[in-house]
């Protein structure tokens, strides 16, 4: 390939995904997508760049116009193979009835790579069968790709022997649920088209994966800071004693308005970040994160469960509404539903409405003729956040920016159990934001900033698992946010 930066043609018939495909190689939500066959009829080019270099580059193609009357050509020409495409393009670029072949097969006249994409929910045709020739005199280096519904598979067989006499390489890509890690194996896949293709195409995958890294750390700076700010919320007014329970509920009101406003920033800067710049990500009617954050739904299926928190407040000194002994901190469960009501008593006061009043969130209280406000004195918030966040990051990155079936999402989804990611956290992951909760709490710069770099790191942890689908058995995953 004569530039530098390693380019490829997205080539196939009309309404085959081509664009669909591209957008999602690309992370580029702006590449037209439409059911309309051939509403592609200009071939435009779609840079990835990282820090502001350009390491890979695909076209988007109009599909193939006459295919059969192109490939007549080809076999009929007598001139040096190098120069075949360009004298096809010469010869036929004046002539509407070719416009589109011509377009399609510029980039692979000036040494292009081809991505052939198909629909493998379809049977093949013979029209497919000389866009395959075509594309095999060409010479280019080229892969396969078979752009295939999960649940339609029944034409795969005749596809992939078609294919393999005619491509380098073959891969199955679903460009509407494909994930980061599938795109990554596509890429690693294109090094096999062609050896003078390996080393710079290698140097492609290796900046995707530093350029990947950088995001989930900037994801994980954004989530621990704007958990920080949610947590450490401090306020003093003043009050008289008669005006208390309404001022109690005004600042109660008005912190959560602020909470939820720091949260929808704190999405669309990780949703930029993922380069989801255009369309909205809408969150599918029945997901948690539709919730408002402190209803009382939101705190049932979302952060620790019931005696999981127990253990949190036990260990981080956290208002619970119920005692109990520090000393017990490593017993089993057993142990504690050994202590009568205290469970029961717990329970009620997790699942209570007052358990998210001001007093119980913020620990209002009085002091002479000032109310005092904050910080947080309950550690659930902080895993409620967590969950949130983590489940925003988990759809985020599980939409293929290819996809744009937002009205097929609009379908109820049974809620069973909790949602949540942090309820499966281990003891030790626990003691890491335990320690950041009370570190907030506390206010010393030092500790502080000590313990939003363990988060930061438990994030980033937690966020490669999400992508690499090692999530243990119950979690979230890749199930509707």
């Amino acid at each position: 390939m004569k530039s530098t930066v390693p380019e490829f043609a997205i080539i196939g018939h009309p309404n085959e995904g081509k664009s669909s495909v591209l957008s999602t190689l690309a992370e580029d939500d702006s590449v037209r997508i439409s059911s309309i066959p051939g509403e592609t009829v200009v071939r435009q080019t779609f840079p990835v760049r990282i820090d502001g270099r350009e390491i890979i580059r695909f076209i988007d193609t109009p599909g193939f116009q006459n295919p059969r009357q192109t490939l007549q050509w080809l076999k009929e020409y007598q001139g040096p193979d190098e120069s075949m495409l360009a004298s096809f393009i010469a010869s036929h670029r004046d002539d509407p009835a070719f416009r589109d072949d011509c377009e399609l097969l510029g980039p692979v006249a000036v040494g292009a790579g081809v991505i052939f994409v198909v629909d493998g929910s379809r049977p093949m045709r013979h029209v497919d069968r000389a866009e395959m020739e075509i594309l095999r005199l060409s010479g280019a280096p080229r892969m396969a790709v078979i752009n295939c519904k999960e649940e339609e598979t029944g034409f795969l067989d005749q596809w992939q022997n078609e294919f393999r006499k005619h491509f380098n390489a073959i891969r199955l890509f679903n460009s509407c649920r494909a994930n980061y890690c599938q795109r990554i194996d596509l890429l690693e896949s294109l090094k096999a088209i062609d050896q003078r293709l390996a080393p710079v195409l290698q140097a492609v995958v290796e900046a995707f994966q530093e350029d990947w890294e950088l995001r989930n750390q900037r994801a994980a700076a954004f989530l621990a800071g704007f958990i920080q700010e949610a947590l450490a919320y401090r306020q003093t007014v003043p009050c008289s004693p008669g005006d208390e329970k309404r001022r109690r509920q005004e600042l109660h009101q008005a912190y959560c308005v602020q909470v939820t406003a720091l949260e929808r920033r704190t999405r669309e800067a990780i949703r930029s970040l993922f380069k989801h710049n255009i369309f909205n990500l809408d969150l599918p009617p029945q997901s948690i994160l539709e919730e408002d954050l402190f209803s009382r739904k939101t705190w049932e299926f979302l952060g620790l469960r019931e005696w999981q928190l127990i253990v949190a407040g036990a260990v981080g000194g956290a208002a619970l509404g119920v005692g109990i002994d520090a000393a017990t901190i490593g017993a089993s469960f057993g142990l504690f539903a050994g202590v009568g009501g205290l469970i029961g008593a717990a329970a009620t006061a997790l699942k209570g409405k007052e358990f998210l009043s001001g007093v119980r969130l913020l620990g209002m209280r009085m002091g002479g003729d000032q109310l005092q406000v904050g910080p947080v004195t309950n550690i659930q918030l902080l895993y409620i956040l967590l969950d949130r966040g983590l489940l925003f990051y988990a759809h985020v990155i599980n939409w293929a920016h290819g996809r744009r079936d937002y009205e097929r999402m609009n379908h109820p989804v049974p809620v069973t159990g909790k949602d949540g990611f942090t309820s499966y956290w281990s003891r030790e992951q626990r003691a890491v934001c335990d320690r950041f909760f009370q570190a907030v709490r506390k206010g010393h710069e030092g500790e502080l900033e000590e313990a939003s770099v363990a988060l930061q790191d438990l994030l980033r942890d937690q966020f490669v698992e999400i992508a690499e689908d090692r999530l243990p058995a119950g979690a979230p995953g890749d199930s509707p946010a």
